[in-house]
């Protein structure tokens, strides 16, 4: 790991667990679509919803990347079906991306990530919508790269790309931590960067991928291993 200058991080299920945040904020939603536009949740299942997604992800192939939009557009379609218009999107975004900002960072993060900070410019690299202000953890990086941003999402070349830039180092002074062997590790090697994978499961490295610079089952082991190597 020596000559590493800058160091990105994935945010979903590196930092934190996503998947229950997810399900909360979409079952919240739900809710407050059936308590103000009640027609909507009269006309559209939660399952329902889901294949309007796909196809408003088929419609909008070229955006895929922002979520946001897509998450947006959604609910634009429900609601004009429901004979709403679109006025109330904003609203209910808003209501969505309240309860997806409420997460539970992992308890060895902020530790880490503040002694690694002394000695390394750190970025945010996501494919998703976190916002780092309201989670509380903007003031350890230097810079946020999400997907909609770049214009494209992990694993393509070009979100890391944009990634090393803003971290003002080459790609081969730039190592990518993430826990998506594809997405993360894979995708931020073939950019030219060094990759470590964050395995907090004990999961088994896909046998069809290369291996990792580095396996690591959480940041503090990163942050000790860096030390070390210093």
């Amino acid at each position: 790991m020596s000559g590493i200058r800058t160091i990105t991080f994935d945010l979903d299920d590196t930092l934190w667990p996503i998947k229950p945040v997810i399900e909360r904020a979409d079952r919240r939603l739900y809710s407050w679509l059936s308590e103000h536009y009640p027609r909507i949740t009269e006309k559209f299942s939660r399952k329902a919803i889901l294949e309007v997604r796909d196809r408003v992800v088929h419609d909008h192939a070229d955006q895929i990347h922002d979520l946001t939009f897509l998450r947006k557009s959604v609910l634009g379609r429900i609601s004009e079906a429901a004979g709403y218009g679109t006025h109330m999107v904003d609203d209910a975004f808003a209501i969505f991306e309240e309860e997806r900002n409420i997460v539970d960072v992992f308890p060895d993060v902020r530790p880490a990530l503040t002694s690694m900070r002394r000695s390394y410019t750190l970025v945010a690299v996501t494919n998703g919508n976190a916002n780092l202000e309201k989670i509380g953890l903007r003031d350890l990086f230097d810079d946020v790269i999400s997907a909609a941003r770049a214009g494209a999402a992990k694993p393509a070349r070009q979100i890391f790309e944009t990634a090393v830039r803003a971290g003002g180092a080459t790609a081969g002074e730039t190592m990518h931590v993430g826990d998506h062997p594809e997405h993360d590790v894979h995708g931020a090697r073939r950019a030219g960067l060094r990759a470590v994978w964050v395995n907090r499961g004990g999961h088994d490295w896909p046998d069809e991928l290369p291996q990792p610079d580095g396996v690591v089952a959480d940041i503090a082991e990163l942050a000790a291993m860096l030390e070390i190597e210093r």
